[in-house]
């Protein structure tokens, strides 16, 4: 009824006048929809800059970590790994339970990170290394039957229910004032994990024999293989550390977030999105992809606080026309 009303209303024959007032009517613009007023005095206040910017690059960190895995497998084995999601999700709960037991929040991130390593170790052996060569449309459907049984496998272990990890006793201190704005020490926490994990990975990949091979692997897995190195255990070890990657940053997010079955399929779209900004295969464009859109996201919530989702594909849009490769992704040879 809604749809013929505003049909009607908008191919009835009426003046200029009359049809400016039928579209404001019909189509309101929300006084919450757009803010400006708030984005300026936002902008315009410390206290507001420093307050937003932690809480993006927190959600820039988050992203990062599932991203950087997600587009690792990527240019490595050259598949797209559509349940990295559920192993952020697996990561999550797994700390959840480490934490409970061992009453230590640092040992449970690290038992989730290792534990989701492990079992996207198995994954990949079992199944993913079965469709690498095979159609998308197939790996797509390996991956999502693997979404589906963990979905199930959650709701069976812990419950359907929401649960939340808390803020743990060593986090609980009074926040850091940074020019007025408030910043909690778990989010400084979450910040220089993040970044103590992006420099690891770029020592790792681009200054040791390790990140040579992988580098290798990713150009020519033949030559490689002449060479003597086994191919087939090095996309296992770059799946692997692309799931410990997914489940660390699930178990860092455990005490800011509440857990639910399905709760990797938000976190998936926003890094398909920061992968797809920052260049599919580029380590280094997942970290500017993400925080980007983390900053995207604090802010827009205040300007544009009912269209906050539909800034990130705006941000991606603009960014695939101007450089439809990603900010440093490579261009495809000719």
């Amino acid at each position: 009824m809604f749809v013929l009303n505003v049909f009607h209303a908008l191919t009835a024959p009426v003046c200029p006048v009359q049809a400016f007032v039928v579209v404001s009517i019909v189509f309101p613009l929300s006084e919450t929809f757009v803010d400006p007023i708030a984005l300026y005095e936002c902008v315009t206040s410390m206290s507001c800059i420093v307050t937003q910017t932690s809480t993006g690059l927190i959600v820039g960190s988050l992203l990062f970590l599932v991203a950087a895995g997600l587009t690792l497998i990527f240019g490595v084995l050259g598949v797209i790994n559509f349940a990295h999601g559920s192993l952020y999700m697996l990561g999550a709960y797994i700390a959840l339970s480490a934490y409970r037991i061992t009453d230590s929040y640092l040992l449970s991130a690290v038992i989730a990170g290792a534990g989701v390593g492990l079992f996207s170790l198995i994954f990949e052996r079992f199944f993913m290394r079965r469709v690498y060569q095979a159609e998308v449309l197939l790996q797509l459907l390996v991956c999502y039957a693997l979404i589906l049984i963990m979905d199930d496998a959650v709701k069976i272990i812990w419950g359907a229910e929401f649960q939340s990890m808390g803020m743990p006793a060593a986090f609980q201190a009074p926040p850091l004032f940074i020019f007025d704005g408030i910043v909690p020490v778990f989010y400084v926490f979450m910040i220089c994990a993040a970044a103590v994990i992006a420099l690891v990975m770029w020592y790792v990949l681009t200054r040791t024999r390790i990140g040579k091979v992988v580098r290798a692997a990713a150009h020519n897995p033949t030559m490689t293989s002449v060479l003597g190195l086994n191919t087939t255990w090095i996309y296992a070890g770059v799946f692997a550390f692309g799931g410990a990657l997914a489940g660390l940053a699930g178990a860092l997010a455990a005490p800011v977030r509440s857990m639910s079955p399905g709760m990797g399929f938000s976190i998936l779209i926003e890094s398909f999105i920061v992968t797809v900004i920052g260049g599919m295969g580029s380590v280094s464009g997942a970290l500017v992809g993400a925080l980007l859109i983390g900053l995207v996201r604090s802010f827009g919530s205040i300007g544009f606080p009912l269209f906050v989702e539909g800034t990130m594909f705006l941000a991606m849009a603009l960014i695939l026309i101007l450089k439809p490769s990603g900010l440093l992704g490579k261009e495809p040879r000719p």
